[in-house]
């Protein structure tokens, strides 16, 4: 099929092009409660070209870019008229000149997980196997789940030389946890592994079992005021994508961001400084990115001082600096207080929100609080309702991150991050 649409780009005023080819193979499966009631194959392969227009004016170079989905079976008539609106859609578009990335031509880069040594089935029944086996709560249960193992193979070939193709594995979907006294209530969680964590799924799925059955005993919101907030597991991560967009070229080009090498963009080592000092490393858990730009691990911040701007080849272009291609997966090494003793101290442990987020644009993060351990200095107790609000700005000097490490399919870091005096929003003091 690639040869089919070389043959369509030629002759149609397209300078330049890009064309990826992703073959998909995937097994489904679908349980309510422990019976499978749906499996299912899928083979797949999808076309997306990219076409550009390169101009001139007044000295300047432009370039403009349009991409078209193709599919294979198209007539080679419809295949020219795809690519023909795709390149008159480009000549509209005048973004300042870059070229495509010159990678080469390599081999096929086969995956190294271990999902390869086993079928899509197998692997499904693996991790069911887990999921299940962990459904012994007596107060909450699985009621529904959702698994969908995966092997890509990518294949980017562009004008610029570029000829590179690698495969991938990954297992991911959905479980729902259902708890019916005091109140029914239900919970719904994501997983996504290139590797068969068992360890990591376990004891994932217990912490779901028990935050369920707590939730549906927590009655009312904490008291509103400024608490040391404990954020864990995927929540980290979030934190950690404002230093992931902060560093990214394209945000520095557009002036969104400051960050630069050499930059002391956590202020860790200040005189009222008493958190953690925070390094960041984009980790190459692919060998290529979309663009086909071959990546390697690097040290995105350490101890708080930027050490990598990132960015595709249009972007990297743009700041005269070298394209590192586009990262999914970060690791941030453990920090100094393990998670028990984080818990010595009053506290407000958010375990699970309506929906999480960090706002990379101006460092503000929060979300609605669905169920949070609550911990005076007596006992601790069961919230849920009311929202938190905090700044990774006003935090980020006085973070302090755990000994205990979390691990998915995008961060790799510290379980737990504790942050002092946060704003939350629940019932009065008076109530």
């Amino acid at each position: 099929m690639i040869e089919k649409i070389l043959s369509a780009i030629d002759g149609l005023g397209i300078d330049a092009y890009s064309i990826t080819e992703v073959r998909s193979q995937s097994a489904e499966a679908f349980f309510v409660r422990r019976h499978m009631d749906l499996k299912r194959r899928t083979t797949l392969t999808d076309y997306t070209v990219s076409v550009y227009v390169i101009t001139e004016e007044n000295g300047n170079r432009f370039v403009g870019d349009s991409s078209v989905p193709v599919y294979p079976g198209m007539e080679e008539a419809e295949l020219r008229e795809a690519l023909r609106s795709a390149r008159h859609a480009a000549s509209f578009v005048r973004n300042p000149y870059y070229p495509l990335f010159d990678g080469g031509k390599e081999k096929l880069a086969a995956s190294k997980s271990a999902f390869a040594d086993r079928t899509p089935e197998e692997n499904i029944k693996r991790m069911a196997d887990v999921l299940f086996a962990c459904d012994n709560d007596e107060n909450a249960f699985v009621n529904s789940a959702e698994f969908f193992a995966v092997r890509k193979v990518y294949h980017v070939v562009n004008s610029a030389g570029t000829d590179v193709s690698w495969e991938t594995f990954d297992l991911n979907g959905e479980y729902v946890i259902q708890c019916l006294t005091p109140a029914d209530v239900e919970t719904h969680h994501t997983f996504d592994f290139s590797e068969p964590d068992t360890e990591t799924f376990r004891a994932d799925i217990e912490h779901a079992l028990r935050q369920t059955a707590d939730r549906a005993r927590a009655k009312q919101a904490a008291p509103g005021g400024r608490y040391t907030v404990i954020l864990s597991g995927d929540q980290v991560g979030t934190l950690m994508d404002y230093y992931v967009s902060r560093a990214d070229a394209g945000m520095i080009y557009q002036h969104y961001s400051d960050y630069e090498v050499g930059k002391d963009v956590q202020e860790a080592s200040g005189p009222d400084a008493d958190g953690d000092p925070l390094t960041i490393i984009l980790k190459a858990a692919e060998p290529y990115d979309r663009q086909g730009i071959p990546l390697t691990d690097r040290t995105l911040l350490e101890n708080g001082v930027v050490k990598t701007i990132h960015g595709g080849a249009r972007m990297a272009y743009y700041l005269g600096i070298e394209p590192t291609g586009v990262y999914r997966w970060i690791q941030v090494p453990t920090g100094s207080v393990p998670f028990a003793d984080m818990k010595k101290q009053p506290y407000l442990h958010i375990v699970l929100f309506s929906d999480f987020q960090m706002d990379v644009m101006t460092g503000h993060f929060g979300g609605e609080i669905r169920l949070a351990y609550l911990y005076d200095g007596g006992q601790v107790k069961l919230v849920t309702g009311g929202s938190m609000n905090g700044s990774i700005l006003d935090a980020q000097k006085h973070m302090v991150f755990s000994t205990d490490r979390y691990r998915s399919a995008v961060y790799d870091g510290p379980f737990a991050a504790a942050i002092p005096d946060v704003s939350v929003a629940g019932i009065s003091s008076d109530t």
